[in-house]
């Protein structure tokens, strides 16, 4: 259990809550380093059981190399990638590694991420949960972002945990503050009372002020720009 933060974390569980209701939902969870956004994606994967979690954290030392985080991420869907539309697949298998790339478009990978996660929320609901969004190369987060402006009635999950300089305009934010001392945030692992909430119990009936001001409504413009390569 992550003391001090139940406020939170019934916010960002609202995600899988709405997801399995065949609604989709994005937020940033923003904040400095240290302060318990990855612990809350941890606590969100425990509760996500029923749901397809696709995660991936952004990597320094990969910030320079295009598409990486994104082949992170949906690794495990590779498979599925002959659902897609042919010149979907074809640019998002270029973008990946898995056939030439011959200038790929970076319209066109944003769509295919687009439609594969709507094709795998068509199974079950889908929780995509990227850590350390901040580090994610360009090309990645234009394409991530891109889809978290058009997901609607897919049954997508979409958590960014990132610091202030990963720029997300649009999109709702949820900013962690810190925490006194009577209201540590402990380790998942740390459970004194070993009550854990059953996976996919529903957090709608929670009973928490919201701490979250969003930038906008979860209907989200699908006219936001990307950002430039």
């Amino acid at each position: 259990m992550l003391r001090g933060r139940e406020a939170e974390l019934a916010e960002v569980a609202r995600l899988l809550d709405q997801a399995r209701a065949g609604r989709s939902g994005v937020l940033v969870l923003r904040g400095e380093a240290g302060i318990g956004k990855s612990a809350l994606l941890d606590q969100l994967v425990r509760r996500a059981c029923d749901v397809r979690v696709l995660r991936a954290t952004g990597v320094e030392a990969e910030a320079s190399l295009p598409f990486a985080g994104l082949q992170m991420l949906l690794r495990p869907a590779l498979d599925r990638l002959g659902t897609l539309p042919a010149v979907q697949a074809s640019a998002l298998r270029g973008a990946l590694g898995l056939a030439e790339a011959t200038g790929t478009s970076r319209f066109l990978v944003g769509l295919a991420v687009l439609s594969l996660l709507s094709e795998l929320a068509g199974e079950r609901p889908v929780a995509c949960l990227i850590d350390d969004a901040h580090w994610l190369d360009a090309a990645s987060a234009d394409a991530l972002l891109f889809t978290a402006r058009r997901v609607a009635a897919d049954g997508v999950a979409m958590v960014f945990a990132a610091r202030d300089e990963f720029d997300a305009p649009g999109l709702p934010e949820l900013r962690l503050g810190g925490l006194d001392r009577t209201g540590s945030t402990f380790p998942i692992n740390h459970n004194p009372e070993g009550k854990v909430q059953p996976c996919g119990e529903s957090t709608s009936r929670a009973s928490s002020p919201h701490p979250w001001k969003a930038t906008s409504t979860w209907g989200i413009s699908p006219t936001a720009p990307m950002r430039s390569p």
